[in-house]
């Protein structure tokens, strides 16, 4: 009996840091670009990998659009 004492507590403090980076992933945008990895794998070149859609921009092209202005 003693033991339930400690594992309920222990498994609410996991269940919320498991939702806490499970949240923290989302909102860094871990999921966003499901298909460029993927494409990333199989080719070679950086131009034949498709773009992210959306608004959001990625470093690398928020650093293009500066050097072309």
């Amino acid at each position: 009996m003693d033991i339930i004492l400690m594992l309920i507590p222990a498994a609410l403090v996991f269940s919320v840091g498991a939702l806490l980076v499970f949240r923290w992933s989302v909102n860094s945008d871990q999921y966003d670009d499901m298909e460029g990895e993927a494409y990333r794998i199989l080719m070679d070149d950086e131009d034949m990998i498709p773009k992210p859609k959306g608004p959001k921009q990625t470093e690398a092209s928020a650093t293009e659009n500066k050097d072309s202005v």
